[in-house]
């Protein structure tokens, strides 16, 4: 009998590896509502959607802690996973911590971890219930659950958009990416000399959404405040290009993404060019954003069309048209999926 050909991870992919590992799992409960396949799992409470994200950080993958401090990796540990939250639109409410470290850690590190942990915890009002410790030979391992609440008529999906709905995204794309450039070029400076100084006061906003992202509840909030749920949502965590084409794969539906839309700092722009980067590429293709992305009716648009914090892309199209770009000259460029994807690491 011939032996198996191997089967790298790369040639599945982060989601395809998901999907591959889970597709003989079948709902046994009448609870579970939504399994595997959105921002976060959603379970029927009675009155009321009980949504459960987990995640995982690790060591030399997610974070580098020459330039990472304990505090804001701490911080950032919660706020991703309470994105995820908001991806479904739903308001946070608890959290579980399990680390995994090794000793050459002393405990003042840890101490400042948790100080970021309880600051994230108190700006979006959830708390901290329990988690675990352990020992690794791999480095720093955080891994958190984020659990939150939404009315059940008020949930959103991934797979809800529909052809003439609006895109929407919150916030400006792409200035985690070049903050991310920027204290990776300040590390091999480091490396070639530990006694230079870094330059960063002048890249404090890209910086800073890289080492201390906020996840956008207030969005959540406002939404609420406005009478309006989205037909689909979705966090960009992984870049703009990717998200989209989730929303178009669970929708089955197509995009139309027009050229100058997506929102861009000035700074963002600056720093790309600096790095020779196409800025728009850092938002299509960049991650680590914790915007959120979602697709809304056109009568609900105008519910929230004066909202500062929120642009729109452009609209939802048929499936058969696909995801595109379309450029001011009218050219429909296709739109592919190229962030951030773990299992090709």
């Amino acid at each position: 009998m011939a032996e198996e050909k191997r089967k790298e991870l790369k040639e599945l992919g982060e989601f395809g590896l998901i999907d591959h590992l889970t597709k003989g799992f079948k709902k046994v409960n009448m609870s579970t509502v939504k399994a595997i396949g959105d921002d976060a799992a959603v379970i029927d409470r009675g009155d009321v959607f009980e949504v459960v994200s987990t995640d995982l950080l690790l060591e030399g993958v997610h974070f580098d802690l020459r330039y990472v401090p304990f505090k804001h990796l701490g911080y950032k540990a919660i706020a991703v996973n309470v994105s995820d939250i908001a991806a479904m639109n739903a308001i946070p409410k608890q959290v579980t911590v399990s680390i995994g470290v090794s000793n050459r850690f002393p405990v003042q590190a840890l101490e400042e971890l948790y100080i970021g942990i309880e600051a994230a915890c108190e700006n979006y009002k959830i708390d901290l219930i329990g988690g675990d410790t352990s020992s690794s030979a791999s480095g720093l391992v955080i891994s958190v659950t984020a659990i939150g609440e939404v009315e059940k008529e008020r949930v959103a999906y991934r797979s809800g958009a529909k052809e003439g709905d609006i895109i929407c995204v919150t916030g400006d794309l792409g200035a985690a990416y070049m903050g991310l450039q920027v204290l990776e070029r300040e590390k091999q400076e480091f490396l070639a000399n530990p006694n230079m100084e870094p330059k960063l006061a002048d890249y404090e906003y890209v910086v800073q959404r890289q080492l201390k992202p906020e996840a956008r509840v207030d969005v959540v909030y406002d939404l609420k405040e406005a009478g309006v749920v989205p037909t689909s949502m979705i966090d960009i965590s992984d870049g703009l290009s990717s998200e989209i084409m989730h929303v178009c794969k669970s929708s089955k539906v197509g995009a139309q993404i027009l050229s100058d839309s997506v929102p861009l700092d000035d700074l963002t722009k600056q720093t790309a060019m600096e790095f020779n980067i196409n800025p728009s590429v850092c938002a299509y293709n960049g991650g680590e954003d914790y915007e959120l992305l979602f697709t809304v009716s056109k009568e609900d648009f105008k519910k929230i069309e004066k909202n500062p914090d929120i642009s729109t892309l452009g609209q939802i199209v048929s499936e058969k048209e696909g995801a595109f770009v379309q450029t001011k000259l009218g050219e429909r460029v296709p739109l592919t999926a190229q962030g951030w994807n773990h299992a090709s690491k």
